[in-house]
């Protein structure tokens, strides 16, 4: 169930990143309750994870999916600069995770 939890919590943080951006720095009611609240899920089930799995791997795994989401996120929702360096450096990430994942016993 940790792992469920952290995808979970990763996903969440997309979320939050995205309506943080749509906020316009807390000046917007309803984004910025849509990222309070998906932040507070995302650090719920993110410690929930932690339960049973290592710290270091479920930090990165978290910070991991929310990065690699927000970047994909930023390039299809909001027009940001979709290049073979931005994506490169995406899939190190992805790589680093996947290695991260198979190397843990959890």
């Amino acid at each position: 169930m940790a792992w469920v939890y952290l995808v979970i919590a990763g996903m969440l943080e997309i979320v939050w990143a995205f309506s943080m951006k749509q906020s316009d720095g807390f000046t917007r009611p309803v984004p910025t309750a849509v990222t309070l609240v998906t932040m507070t899920g995302s650090f719920l089930l993110l410690s929930l994870s932690m339960r049973s799995l290592p710290l270091g791997t479920a930090y990165m795994i978290w910070t991991g999916i929310g990065a690699v989401g927000a970047f994909l996120v930023g390039i299809m929702l909001l027009g940001e600069q979709f290049s073979a360096m931005r994506v490169a450096a995406a899939v190190l990430i992805v790589a680093g995770l996947v290695l991260m994942k198979l190397s843990s016993a959890g």
